[in-house]
Parts: C-alpha cells; structure tokens; sequence
C-alpha cells in the first residue's frame, strides 16, 4: 500500500470519534425527508470546521447541501453523496446514518491528504431518499453538473456493488365518487373505494403478465370516513418498478389503464399523479472494481458478487449525468431485510461502527485513485458514455 493511502487510512483513524459519534447522533435523531435539520446542521458545521466552504438550503430545498474544498484550480471534481433521512415509524431502517457519517469521514480524510495535488471535493447532502427524492429537484437545477464522478455508500448485509437498479415510478390514484347513506340510499352515492379496491383487482391480474423483474406494490392511503357513508374520496399509491425504463413505461400506461376502467366501470372520477420517477442505474463496471479493490485494501475481507434482487434509488437518475457507483458495506447478518428493526438495532452496534470506519477509508481511497492513477478517470469516463449511449439508443 502507498504511503499517502497509509496516511488517508491515519486521517480516518485520528476521526474515529466524530464519524462515530455523527452516526450515533443521527441514528438516535431520526428525521423524515425535508426535515433532517438536526442531522444537516451536525453535518456541515462538521465539514465546515475543517475547511469545507457549505451551502445550505440549495436547489430550493431546506436541508440540502452542497460542501466544497478545492484544493487548486483545475483537477478533477470527485462527488461524495450522502443521505440522512429516516423511515416513518421505523427509524434508520435504511442506514442512512451510516451513509452520512462515512461519507463526511471520507471528505474530510482526503482533503487533509491531497498535498498539492489539484482537485475538488464537494459533499453533496441529499435530503428526502426515502419520500420526495431530493436528488431529482436536485438535477433539475444542475446541481451535480459540474462533478466528473459520484460515489456512494450504503449500509447492507454483504460488502459489494450496486450492479444495477430498478427504474420506479411512485403513483397516487385518486378516485372521487359521491357520498350517500350506505344503508338509506346507496344507490344514490358513487363509491371511490370501489375504484380503489378495482384498481388492486386489476393489477393482480396484471402481474400474470408481465416480466418477472417487475414488482407493482401498493396501499389504500384514504379508504373514505365511515362504514355508513359512501365514500366520495379513495386514494391509493403504487411503485411500479422494472429492470429498465423503456419497458417500465409499457407497464405503467397498464396500471394506468387499469385504474381508468375502474374509474369507469364505477362511474368515479380518477386523478393520476405522479409523485416521482426513478431511473434504473447506468452501470459502469470500471468504476465498480475501484470501489472492491479499495474495500479490500481497506481490511474487508468477504466481499459478495451484486445483489440479483435490488430496489430503487435516486442515485439512479444520477448516473445519468456522471458516472456513478455506491459501496455496500455488511452491519448486519447475511440475509437480514433492509428496512427493519433488525437493521434499525444494528445501526449503533460495533458492526456498525466498524462498517463506517472501513467505508470511510474504501471511499477516500476510491477517490484518491481517481484523482491521482493516470488515465483511470478517462477510462471510468470512456465506460460510461458507451454504456449511456447504449440505454439511449434502447429508448
């Protein structure tokens, strides 16, 4: 290992009790999308003690951020993402406050190691993942266009990759009828649950017919007020999901379709809303290996081949701008699920402290290679437009 790596991993270590102790401090704290205050103020008065010029509230977003250390002009422009918010009712459930903790680490251990060596930092606060997706007004406001590359962490239960993920769309269908006595005169009301509850029939059916990597899953979130009132108002919410958009975009104008007859069969007004889109990952392989190698030099020592199963995530629609790879750092037990008391549990443990401090020094390391290897950043940059040009050349 070279010596600057040696004194990266020493930068980590003489850090130990802030990263630990923002860990800590967020998972014990835990805020819903667009009202991490706590965890942001923690986060950048952090990165601001040590050189970090911050930016609160951008892209229109409260508890977004953007931290900066710029070494010397010219350089590459390296992106560390990170994510704060918690699950309702649940907590860290997803990590998160691994993700945040790691990620500040990382920023702060290579800013002290560049020497004169030219190049950005910029900690990018993300708020809302789980919710609204901050990530996406975010890129509408060309945030991240000035990165050459972003990197990522996540909690897990192995050390891997994120190879893929699953292009999601989260929908609200809102059915209107009109209320009647449910006894008296029922047949003077139209009821909007029965739009909703057509809805789910029909894309029961639906799953029958669709490719095995689709997943269509929802909830009643309004079912109307009483059981002896028609309801006028019944509303529902689905991800759709899918391995990739185009054929995603298939299926919803299906589920769409199935909510339109149900709106029709019931004689319901239907409202579609779109609450947000998510692309599937461009995946540059090139990239991914840097972050392994880096976890491995680290001290990880079972690292797992990509999860085959995976979810969403607004990172996605990231790596359509940069190229862009997460690293899944193991807290927890092979198999455990995320989103769950298991993982919540686990968040303080010395699993997970440990996971922080490694992922800390895989992360600052992957970007020092990015920085300093010749050619590396050019063939992660050649990868990615192949693999870019490819998806849109399928759309």
């Amino acid at each position: 290992m070279s010596k600057s790596k040696s004194n990266i991993y020493a930068s980590v270590d003489s850090l130990r009790d802030s990263i630990i102790g923002i860990n800590d401090f967020i998972h014990d704290h835990p805020e819903l999308g667009n009202n991490e205050f706590q965890a942001v103020e923690l986060l950048t008065r952090t990165l601001a003690s040590h050189h970090f010029r911050v930016e609160q509230g951008i892209a229109g977003l409260p508890t977004a951020f953007r931290a900066t250390y710029a070494n010397q002009a010219g350089g590459p422009t390296i992106g560390l993402l990170c994510e704060y918010d918690a699950l309702e009712g649940l907590g860290h459930g997803c990590g998160h406050n691994l993700q945040a903790s790691s990620i500040v680490g990382a920023a702060i251990a290579l800013s002290q190691n560049l020497g004169d060596i030219p190049a950005t930092i910029v900690v990018y606060g993300t708020p809302a993942e789980e919710t609204t997706s901050g990530k996406l007004p975010m890129i509408k406001a060309g945030i991240f266009d000035d990165m050459d590359v972003a990197l990522m962490m996540h909690g897990g239960d192995r050390t891997t990759v994120d190879g893929k993920s699953l292009a999601m769309n989260l929908i609200d269908f809102i059915f209107e009828g009109k209320a009647a006595h449910a006894a008296v005169a029922p047949e003077k009301g139209i009821s909007a649950l029965d739009g909703v509850l057509m809805t789910f029939n029909a894309i029961e059916y639906l799953r029958e017919h669709v490719r095995s990597d689709v997943k269509m899953h929802g909830v009643i979130t309004n079912g109307g007020i009483a059981a002896n009132i028609v309801p006028d108002l019944a509303t529902a919410q689905f991800y759709v999901r899918a391995a990739d958009r185009p054929y995603l975009d298939t299926v919803l104008e299906r589920v769409y379709n199935a909510a339109r007859g149900a709106a029709l069969a019931t004689g319901s007004k239907l409202t579609i809303k779109e609450v947000k889109r998510c692309e599937n990952k461009v995946n540059v392989d090139r990239l991914n290996q840097v972050l392994l190698k880096n976890a491995e030099e680290a001290g990880i020592k079972e690292i797992s081949p990509p999860r085959t199963s995976t979810g969403s995530t607004d990172f996605g629609n990231v790596t359509y701008i940069v190229p862009g790879a997460c690293l899944r750092v193991a807290f927890v037990p092979f198999g455990t699920a995320s989103h769950s008391t298991e993982w919540v549990e686990a968040g303080t443990s010395e699993a997970g402290h440990k996971a922080v401090i490694l992922a800390a020094k895989a992360l600052a390391c992957s970007a020092y290679d990015l920085i300093t290897v010749p050619n590396l950043l050019h063939e992660v940059k050649e990868e990615f437009d192949t693999a870019k040009s490819a998806f849109m050349s399928s759309l």
